[in-house]
């Protein structure tokens, strides 16, 4: 079903210019999680963010759909976060403070090596690297406060850096910023006819609103073709959408300060792509690897499972070392009505392995939907069809655990 690739190929994504925008909420914005949510039943709706491919699609289907004589197809990068038209993207997972983790098997000087026992099918341990240990016993050292993130998101020059030399420095670290948005927890009540008393059914509950700091947006790269459709609704570079639960308005305006930083930073991200050596790829937007599996029922008929882990099917233990990762996202996906309306139902929701997460490999080697020598088939347009809304989105760099004296 997957190709297996042993050395790097070229990837039958073509390089195409972007066209960048910025979404600047006008009010608060609601992502709800992919759990189901009835009032009465469940009383908390939860909110995700960033928001998720579908959500952008969604927003830019429902200001584009007004006047397109075509089904609605574009390409999208992101969203990312922005600010001061600078780009900014979650902290690598590998990172335990300033120090960088490592697969076992790749330190060979590590007091673990050789006495640790895991199953080789799997991933390798991640550990501390074997320099980064002098200082543990040190009663002057507070190695809890080392150990905390020192940024949630980092801004595009610090993640270039990173991508051309495959660290992160301390003083990059001072770069970064927190999560640059708060929670806000609404309730909603409903009572009693004549009464003052909240309904016993369908009466009380809570959701949670995500409420962007000021001078923060969302950034997102878009192909020609959608840019051209989004000209007849704009004025003056600028429109207003409607984004998320309940529809609150946000403003999409042209930002092409982020076309040269993006483009740099592609540009090393593919140099370091098509080098056969060890490296790391790291995810800057959810990433959906999903598989699809034919297993036997108790009645001994056959039913179709789709599957979902923190990395990519197609890469083998021989070639995926180690993974960085966190606890899945949720995504709750919609589809086209059969019945030709044009309407949009949901669809069994996805777990993405968040963004931030770290891959180790021997060697580069593309996604399955990247793959110019992928069998033709639905799994292979579906795996398109997520990239295309901005899923899965990677940059390469290369392994180069640099210790404190600066020596690897």
């Amino acid at each position: 079903m997957i190709a297996v690739v042993s050395e790097p190929q070229a990837s039958n994504v073509k390089s195409q210019t972007l066209y960048w925008h910025t979404i600047t909420p006008l009010d608060v914005l609601m992502f709800r999680d992919a759990k189901p949510f009835t009032p009465g039943e469940r009383a908390w709706a939860g909110s995700t963010f960033p928001p998720n491919g579908h959500a952008i699609a969604g927003a830019l289907r429902g200001l584009l759909s007004k006047t397109a004589t075509e089904k609605l197809s574009f390409e999208m990068k992101g969203p990312f976060l922005c600010h001061n038209q600078t780009l900014y993207f979650p902290r690598p997972l590998n990172y335990v403070g300033s120090t960088p983790l490592v697969p076992l098997k790749w330190d060979e000087q590590h007091p673990l090596r050789g006495q640790m026992i895991y199953d080789q099918s799997k991933p390798c341990p991640l550990v501390k690297p074997f320099w980064s240990n002098k200082n543990l016993d040190d009663p002057h050292e507070n190695n809890e406060d080392k150990e905390k993130p020192l940024a949630d998101y980092l801004p595009c020059e610090v993640i270039k850096n990173y991508v051309q030399e495959g660290n992160i420095t301390p003083d990059d670290w001072k770069k970064g910023f927190a999560k640059p948005w708060t929670v806000e927890v609404r309730s909603h009540n409903a009572l009693e006819t004549g009464t003052r008393q909240v309904k016993e059914a369908d009466g009380y509950f809570v959701e949670k609103a995500i409420r962007l700091k000021d001078g923060w947006s969302l950034a997102i790269g878009l192909d020609e073709k959608t840019h051209q459709a989004l000209l007849s609704h704009t004025k003056e570079n600028a429109t207003v959408l409607r984004l998320g639960g309940e529809g609150h308005r946000a403003m999409l305006e042209r930002c092409e300060a982020l076309e040269e930083a993006w483009s740099e930073l592609q540009e090393a991200s593919d140099t370091r792509r098509q080098q056969s050596k060890r490296c790391m790829a790291y995810l800057i937007t959810p990433g959906i690897f999903e598989r699809i599996q034919r297993e036997e029922t108790k009645a001994g008929s056959y039913r179709d499972i789709a599957r979902c882990r923190a990395y990519p099917w197609e890469w083998k233990s021989d070639n995926l070392v180690s993974v960085a990762t966190d606890k899945p996202v949720p995504i709750s996906c919609r589809i086209q009505d059969r019945d030709g309306s044009g309407q949009s139902i949901p669809a069994p929701q996805v777990f993405a392995a968040p963004p931030g997460s770290v891959y180790y490999l021997e060697r580069p080697q593309p996604l399955y939907a990247d793959d110019p020598n992928a069998k033709p088939g639905k799994a292979l347009e579906r795996a398109k069809r997520m990239r295309h809304l901005g899923y899965s989105e990677l940059l390469w760099l290369p392994y180069s655990p640099h210790n404190k004296e600066g020596s690897v």
